[in-house]
């Protein structure tokens, strides 16, 4: 343990030298009583320390602390200053921890926390490093070599939006449970000023969140999960924490959410809002023309997933045939591609002999830029099966496409892909989202996601009876419980032929006789059957009685 003791001093000057007394002055001691005690009433108490030496052996000036009101005080701070000097035993780290009490000391007029220093000497940290939440989030985004672009932006707008501005100046191993659930309190009350500011009629006050968007609950969990995945890198490569506070800040369900079917009922409801929301936007621009499909699009509809009956999906695809990207389309309907995989579909992974497609590219969208990759899962990345038509619609498409190519001449761009625009170049997927929304609008059809069509090609599959493996492995799912929790959607067709199965046991089975069965000779049998005996084609069930 390090030599320190307590003192008294005081600001008394010597009249006639003029230098300070400090414990020299003779008013901080009274005699009497057995022995000298220290004055109640003069000067302030101090403690002094003994510091380890420098590294070349050389003593190091003691440490020495006043101004506190009481013993107690100047007895805490020394019992504090040992105990970090008492934290190792070893000179070198010893010596570490002297030059950070110095610096801590000399920057916050503290000592640093002793539970803060014993969990830097214990993971074997850099002492004199303090890193703030921005600084490590931009060291956590340099690692990040080996993602994807998209979940690299994902990153970055976490970082950007979320954890510099409401997190960035706080040290890093003082981060807290209580800084991460305010930064969501925050982001609650910012969506509040998003929901006022739409709703104004000042178009400036609508401009300043013209690029902002409210954050669901499905959002905050993502955000979450960037900021806890950061904090265990933190954790497990360079020991800079040794606790997580976003792993277990809590946070309202993220439940996805629940697919509808577009029954008679529900499109009679959302087109009656259509028509009225059509007239008004009339109304106000004097009958002038406008982008009607934008209006479609953003009426609301009872749920954010929406799916076609079948009838409404071959409504569909009959509107789509004549459209030079028909195919694209049924093979979505049909075979559940997303989006992305039926961009980026190679005609060197499709035998139309073979009736096989292979799903091993994929062209996503991040911001507006078109990013060819491999797709998102090992799952995902699978050969489908075609049903007979499907073939005959991808030969026509294939004619059709030679004949582009030949119209092109030497502007053709022989990318390779079955889905291209007139100079053969890959499409960009905002492109075929556009074109679907303006062909289900010209076909009347209530509004649905592109997506959707996934979740309708599911459905479609199971009402077929095709079976749930079978269903997750063309959808491309890790396992047939998402599959079964996600994308599936019961028709009302199919929920009421079901309900009428059902009902059909009952009605093929007779009721229980009421009187004993007659016998062969006609008369009444009086003897009653054994449990389990059968009577006529039926097995009488024993019941039993209530006790």
């Amino acid at each position: 343990m390090a030599n320190g003791t307590t003192y008294k001093t005081c600001g008394c000057r010597d009249a006639a030298t003029g230098k300070q007394l400090g414990k020299k002055c003779p008013k901080l001691r009274r005699s009497g009583g057995g022995g000298e005690r220290w004055s109640s009433t003069h000067g302030k108490w101090a403690y002094q320390l003994e510091l380890p030496p420098h590294g070349d052996g050389r003593r190091r000036t003691p440490l020495r602390r006043h101004g506190f009101a009481s013993l107690e005080d100047a007895e805490a701070e020394l019992g504090h200053a040992r105990g970090l000097l008492a934290l190792d035993e070893d000179p070198h780290t010893r010596r570490k921890i002297c030059e950070l009490m110095l610096s801590v000391l000399k920057d916050t007029k503290a000592l640093p926390s002793i539970e803060e220093v014993r969990r830097k000497v214990r993971t074997h940290q850099d002492l004199d490093r303090t890193v703030t939440v921005a600084e490590w989030m931009a060291e956590f985004l340099k690692r990040k070599r080996r993602i994807d672009p998209t979940t690299r932006r994902s990153y970055e707008a976490h970082i950007r939006l979320y954890f510099v501005p409401y997190l960035g100046d706080i040290r890093l191993d003082q981060l807290r449970v209580s800084d991460v659930s305010g930064m969501f309190d925050a982001i609650e009350e910012f969506n509040d000023v998003i929901a006022t500011a739409r709703a104004s009629d000042d178009p400036v006050q609508r401009a300043t969140v013209k690029y902002r968007r409210s954050v669901g609950p499905a959002t905050m969990h993502r955000i979450r999960a960037t900021l806890r995945h950061a904090l265990n890198v933190a954790i497990k490569q360079d020991r800079l924490i040794d606790f997580n506070p976003a792993a277990v800040v809590e946070l309202p369900d993220a439940k996805p959410p629940k697919a509808l079917v577009w029954t008679d009922e529900r499109v009679t409801e959302w087109n009656a809002d259509f028509q009225r929301q059509l007239a008004a936007e009339r109304e106000r621009r004097d009958n002038r023309s406008f982008n009607t499909v934008g209006l479609y699009i953003s009426t609301p509809r009872p749920s954010s997933v929406m799916v076609w009956t079948p009838a409404q999906t071959s409504a569909f695809l009959g509107q789509a045939s004549a459209h030079r990207l028909y195919a694209l389309y049924r093979l979505i309907a049909l075979r559940g591609l997303r989006r992305g995989e039926a961009v980026g579909l190679r005609w060197k992974d499709v035998d139309l002999n073979a009736g096989t497609a292979g799903v091993h590219w994929q062209i996503t969208q991040l911001s507006w830029q078109p990013i060819q990759g491999k797709p998102k899962t090992e799952a995902s990345d699978r050969t489908i099966a075609l049903d007979e038509e499907t073939v005959q619609v991808l030969r026509a498409h294939r004619k059709r496409q030679a004949a582009e190519q030949l119209a092109a001449g030497k502007a053709w761009a022989d990318s390779g892909f079955v889905f291209t625009d007139e100079l053969g170049r890959p499409l960009h997927p905002q492109h075929v989202s556009d074109q679907f929304h303006l062909i289900a609008s010209r076909a009347g059809l209530p509004p649905v996601r592109l997506h959707d069509l996934r979740h309708g090609a599911a459905s479609l599959m199971l009402a077929a009876g095709v079976e749930l493996k079978v269903v997750q492995e063309t959808l491309g799912h890790v396992s047939s419980t998402f599959t079964r929790d996600t994308y599936t959607s019961v028709y009302p067709e199919v929920a009421r032929a079901a309900a009428e199965s059902t009902a059909a046991l009952l009605a093929t089975s007779a009721p229980p006789p009421s009187v004993p069965p007659r016998g062969p000779d006609g008369q009444r049998n009086s003897r009653r059957p054994e449990r389990g005996q059968r009577t006529g084609s039926h097995v009488r069930l024993s019941v039993v009685p209530d006790l």
